[in-house]
């Protein structure tokens, strides 16, 4: 049987297709920011409003999610801005709305080290209590004083990542637009007065959304609430690339241990990676996590976080750069193509693949199979990998915390091997990370399961 969902859109997306001359010039808009080499100047009549361009869906394809956030959604985006690589500066914001925001630091977190080296990209980062989307292309230019190549990279920030792939096929043409004409910001000054947000929202003036750190959290109730978008393959794509390993990743996640995902350009991939992983840990028990720190996406990061990062105690992230993997101080786990290895000596059992997570491994992709063949005789039920994968590992999760409560409830409170069985795990193979897990969730119960490596 011939799997679908698994043609790897991402990496064709990664790719990208040549850039293309827009049709027609347009007027000028203002919203200088930092400097610039553009060369254009805001005309003195305002730029006539326009619509954006629809964000229809790109080539690869994006499911909207959901967030029950009030009644409804709306959307925020809180600035956008183009940064482009001047050869003699470097990285720097040419233009952005609103003016006067802060975005120290965009033009690296926009633009990943080592962009230079591919054709285009798309990146989802953090900025503050914002998170960010930007698309990178790379275009080949006769020109000495641009060294042959012209870098650029159009954005924006919202206060949450819920909402930002609807933008994606907007930003794409817009960064194609920007290498072939500098200078020409009107589109994304309309779409900025059109989409734009309140930031915040003193006493009396009302109040809006509230930013959306982690969605997938255990402090809240996770189904549907944590929907993202995603493009289609992208939980596929991760299982094929981890196997078995994520057993391993999940739970490290579980944990809210520090993972660090290293992988060179296109980051984009690797910012999915960062979703799915994150997509590991859902409990949708209450009274869970009362104790426990939340944990944040941080997307793709680079040299410019390290201080942000030094005073986080759970994340999960992405970087190009591979002086992360020196800095041990800034994460628990590191994750470097399909390795996935931790420098915590009282973590190394956790990297061993155990019996109990070959049997979990295969009936998810036990699982996977029913649902591909479901798709392919049942033209009218179309349930979704993503829904599969995400509600594998919370009913995993959720048999793991209600049996813990249950017997922390109980008069003995001692966990024995059966009840280790019963959770899913190895009652040796997990028995370290049974330990891990009472501590960090402060669950009070009492292991008996003897460890095999002492007398």
């Amino acid at each position: 049987m011939v799997e679908q969902g698994d043609a790897a859109p991402l990496l064709r997306w990664a790719e990208g297709p040549a850039v293309s001359l827009p049709q027609a010039p347009e007027p000028q808009a203002g919203g200088w920011g930092r400097g610039g080499s553009g060369g254009a100047r805001p005309t003195a009549e305002p730029p006539r409003r326009r619509e954006p361009e629809e964000p229809a869906a790109p080539e690869v394809l994006l499911q909207p999610g959901r967030l029950e956030l009030g009644d409804v959604e709306e959307d925020q985006v809180v600035a956008v801005f183009v940064v482009t690589f001047d050869p003699r500066s470097g990285n720097m914001v040419e233009w952005c709305l609103p003016q006067d925001i802060d975005l120290e630091g965009v033009e690296f977190k926009s633009m990943a080290s080592g962009s230079h080296k591919i054709q285009s990209d798309f990146i989802y980062f953090r900025k503050g209590p914002f998170f960010g989307l930007a698309c990178f292309a790379n275009m080949p230019v006769e020109s000495e004083l641009e060294r042959g190549a012209r870098m650029k990279s159009v954005g924006i920030l919202s206060p949450s990542y819920t909402l930002l792939y609807r933008y994606m096929h907007f930003l794409e043409n817009q960064v194609r637009h920007q290498l072939e004409m500098p200078g020409h910001y009107s589109h994304l000054a309309a779409f900025y007065e059109d989409k734009k947000g309140v930031l915040h929202a003193g006493p009396g003036r009302g109040s809006s959304l509230p930013p959306v750190y982690w969605l997938p959290s255990i402090h809240r109730y996770m189904y549907p609430e944590m929907k993202i978008t995603h493009p289609a393959g992208c939980m596929s794509q991760f299982i094929k690339f981890f196997g078995e390993q994520i057993l391993i990743l999940w739970k490290f996640a579980l944990l809210r241990k520090r993972i660090l995902i290293f992988s060179p350009p296109p980051v984009g991939v690797v910012c999915y990676r960062v979703y799915c992983c994150c997509c590991l840990a859902n409990v949708s028990l209450p009274g869970i996590g009362g104790t426990i720190p939340e944990s944040k996406p941080f997307f793709y990061v680079n040299v410019a976080d390290i201080e942000s990062l030094e005073v986080e105690v759970s994340y999960v992230a992405c970087t190009t750069e591979k002086i992360f993997e020196e800095k041990r101080e800034l994460y628990d786990v590191y994750v470097d193509n399909q390795n996935v290895k931790t420098h915590h000596d009282h973590l190394q059992p956790l990297l061993k693949i155990n019996s109990a997570d070959r049997e979990k491994y295969r009936r998810l992709n036990e699982q996977r199979q029913m649902l591909l063949y479901s798709q392919e005789v049942e033209e009218d039920y179309n349930p979704c990998e993503e829904d599969l994968f995400v509600l594998f590992f919370l009913e995993q999760n959720n048999r793991i915390f209600q049996t813990l409560l249950e017997v922390s409830a109980s008069q003995d409170k001692t966990l024995t091997a059966e009840h280790a069985r019963g959770m899913g795990l190895d009652p040796q193979g997990d028995r370290s990370f049974l330990l891990d897990l009472l501590e960090a969730y402060g669950i009070d119960v009492m292991l008996v399961i003897d460890n095999p490596c002492c007398p």
